[in-house]
């Protein structure tokens, strides 16, 4: 945004303009986004993102590792550089990341053949065999307590998400089995709708959660495991935080007013977010968070349907779909694009509700200087130019995450002490 003389005479005459002006700036919206310059990391904030335990809410590596190196750590060995992914152990250090979400994502096609629990379990499987590899590195975290001791000794806490509630196959018995084996929260849908939930991007079946879906949840509750919004319809969202009586998250959904796409979060549960207590966990995914971007790719889970109706072939359905793909290519935007979507949670439902969850190894298009885990200390100073405070900025990178288990272990406690 340009300004001339005048009109600086203007607001510098006038207090409320000067202070609209002011409000402007901290929010990230006094620019026009292709005008803002990059972010330069600073010793200030080097030294404040090391202080910070970074969780993030969600990363895809498990899938990307079975996709291209035939889930074999030999074939890929992350404790070197991989630069074919967003993630590997020295990009992890670089970015200081404290604890991971790693998600157990399998595609919801898998629910046709009644495979999706099977093919989960691989993918729980393959990030144990993971931490066990590399124990020097990582170490499974249970609890929000196990996430401060194992960050303390200089490892990455691990925990594990299930994205989609079609890995359950419809059996609150595998709900429970998956949290023994380490899962602490269940995106309840992914991109096609279930029997018992609604998915954002396909037809509505319940108008939300069916009474089984609601079940699911409260399951979820008794368990201790986080209920996770990402991926759902609105209808869906009302009904948990209806049903839910510990706080919910979403691990990896931006904001619908900034991005009018079907995978953010509208304004109304924002609000409802803050009266439940939970935590919206940004994107970085340019379709969802940069405005133009998510314009195109709104249509994106349909035309995947369509050719996967019309290409059943695995290798048919990749080439069509990879055709679709160059003919409609996004704009990556920038950090700032981020940046502007946690300004707005934060302004609707306050700095004590959002979180980071970027969808590392899960997406095709990153905005520039957030193509890795390696720039996390870039949020730091994106936050700081913005105004935010040290003690803001720690509450976003994973102190609020942390409240937000804390609290969830305790409504568990408590249920099952009251089962009734």
């Amino acid at each position: 945004m340009k300004i001339t003389f005048q009109e600086w005479i203007q607001i510098i005459r006038s207090p409320l303009l000067a202070l609209a002006f002011i409000s402007l700036i901290q929010t990230g919206q006094a620019a026009d986004p292709t005008e803002r310059k990059p972010v330069i990391l600073t010793d200030r904030a080097r030294q404040l993102h090391q202080q910070c335990l970074v969780i993030d809410g969600h990363n895809d590596l498990p899938w990307t590792m079975r996709e291209k190196a035939a889930s074999s750590f030999k074939q890929a060995d992350i404790a070197l550089p991989q630069p074919q992914f967003h993630t590997d152990i020295p990009r992890l250090k670089q970015g200081n990341v404290g604890a991971q979400f790693w998600s157990a994502y399998v595609p919801s096609e898998t629910q046709k053949e009644r495979r999706s629990a099977h093919y989960t379990l691989e993918q729980i499987d393959l990030i144990h065999r993971m931490i066990k590899r590399y124990p020097e590195t990582f170490e499974m975290a249970s609890t929000a307590d196990d996430i401060e001791r194992i960050h303390k000794s200089g490892k990455i806490a691990s925990m594990i998400g299930v994205e989609g509630g079609h890995s359950i196959e419809n059996s609150l018995s595998l709900l429970r089995i998956f949290y023994g084996l380490g899962v602490r929260y269940m995106t309840l849908t992914h991109s096609d709708s279930l029997d018992w939930a609604d998915s954002a991007t396909d037809t509505a079946i319940s108008d939300g959660l069916s009474p089984f879906g609601e079940e699911v949840v409260r399951t979820m509750n008794q368990l201790g495991m986080l209920v996770d919004i990402s991926h759902v319809s609105p209808a869906t969202m009302e009904d948990v935080l209806r049903v839910s009586t510990a706080p919910v998250i979403a691990s990896h959904s931006s904001a619908r007013a900034i991005a009018d796409h079907a995978r953010n979060v509208p304004d109304e549960i924002l609000v409802k977010m803050k009266q439940n207590g939970g935590v919206i966990m940004v994107n970085y995914f340019s379709g969802f968070v940069v405005p133009e971007s998510a314009r195109q790719m709104t249509e994106m889970f349909h035309i995947r349907r369509k050719l996967k109706q019309k290409y059943p072939d695995e290798t048919d359905y990749n080439r069509e779909y990879k055709r679709w793909q160059s003919n409609h290519k996004m704009k990556p935007g920038t950090i700032h694009d981020v940046v502007d979507h946690i300004d707005h949670i934060v302004k609707v439902a306050g700095v004590e509700h959002v979180g980071i969850g970027s969808d590392f190894d899960g997406v095709s298009t990153l905005p520039a200087q957030l193509e890795d885990v390696s720039t996390y200390p870039l949020i730091t100073q994106a936050l700081l130019d913005r105004g935010y405070s040290d003690q803001q900025i720690k509450l976003i990178m994973g102190q609020n995450l942390m409240r937000v288990l804390r609290q969830a272990e305790q409504v568990s406690k408590q249920l099952q002490q009251n089962p009734n």
